[in-house]
């Protein structure tokens, strides 16, 4: 008796972990459709988890922190921590903090699971520019140089509609 109570629960077992190992390839094939998605319609949200800066190294930040783009806009809302080598008087208060069009994205896939968009923004006498590299995991980095401030770097992950 106590054998097949054994097996049984090993049955159980064995099934749950298959049912399990398919839902994470379920999962995964829903955010690599997700990720292509995205990146062919240029609509996506990054929600910012951790910035590296040059000279202040790797800073966790709050979660209200995001990059979104919308067809031709960008909508930025990064924290900034790093020196201005110029810059205009109203931009140190405000970060990376804005909504703008963007000049024409370069679209590049140098690796079969990487899509990477390069683009410029021009904003308060200043030019930027954004390079996202997003996985198909939904794994996002975004690095933006300034040519008035020093460079810094984020890292996120693309935020699924539910």
């Amino acid at each position: 008796m106590k054998k097949y109570a054994l097996l049984l629960i090993l049955a159980a077992f064995l099934l749950s972990s298959c049912a399990t190992q398919q839902n994470r390839a379920e999962r995964k094939e829903q955010m690599r459709k997700a990720v292509a998605e995205a990146v062919d319609k240029r609509q996506m949200h990054i929600g910012i988890n951790s910035m590296e800066t040059m000279r202040y190294g790797t800073r966790m930040v709050s979660s209200d922190f995001f990059l979104e783009l919308r067809g031709d806009t960008i909508r930025s809302y990064l924290p900034y921590l790093g020196q201005a080598h110029r810059a205009p008087v109203t931009w140190a208060s405000q970060g990376l903090d804005f909504k703008a069009p963007i000049k024409a994205i370069e679209e590049s896939h140098p690796k079969k699971d990487l899509a990477c968009l390069k683009f410029e923004v021009d904003i308060n006498e200043d030019n930027l520019l954004y390079t996202i590299e997003l996985y198909d995991t939904g794994k996002a980095y975004i690095h933006v140089r300034s040519f008035h401030r020093d460079p810094i770097s984020f890292d996120g992950e693309l935020e699924m509609a539910q």
